[in-house]
């Protein structure tokens, strides 16, 4: 399998879950769904991994899981401080996958 075609894959699990996608959602713009944070800026460092699991209402484990993936694909970045994790989309890494399945469909 080539890296492309191993990236369109991650891309496309990462895709596939409604709950990802309402993470994407929120994370587009962040001072529209969360609240502010003491330790992270909303937009410079991202949402803490608790404001995003308690918006979604899942526990804890499962977001984490759902973080892992989005991170895997490449579509958040995350950021610690302190004994927190922040995530913030990866603008360019979802434009080039969607570039990638124009291009190769």
């Amino acid at each position: 399998m080539t890296e492309t075609a191993a990236a369109m894959l991650r891309g496309a699990k990462a895709l596939a879950s409604p709950v990802r996608l309402a993470i994407l959602g929120y994370l587009k713009d962040p001072e529209a769904h969360f609240p502010p944070q003491v330790d992270g800026h909303l937009l410079k460092d991202g949402v803490c991994a608790d404001f995003i699991r308690d918006k979604l209402g899942i526990a804890a484990a499962t977001a984490s899981q759902h973080l892992k993936v989005l991170c895997d694909a490449g579509f958040l970045i995350p950021t610690r401080k302190k004994q927190w994790t922040f995530y913030r989309r990866d603008e360019r890494a979802i434009r080039d996958l969607g570039r990638t399945i124009r291009s190769e469909a």
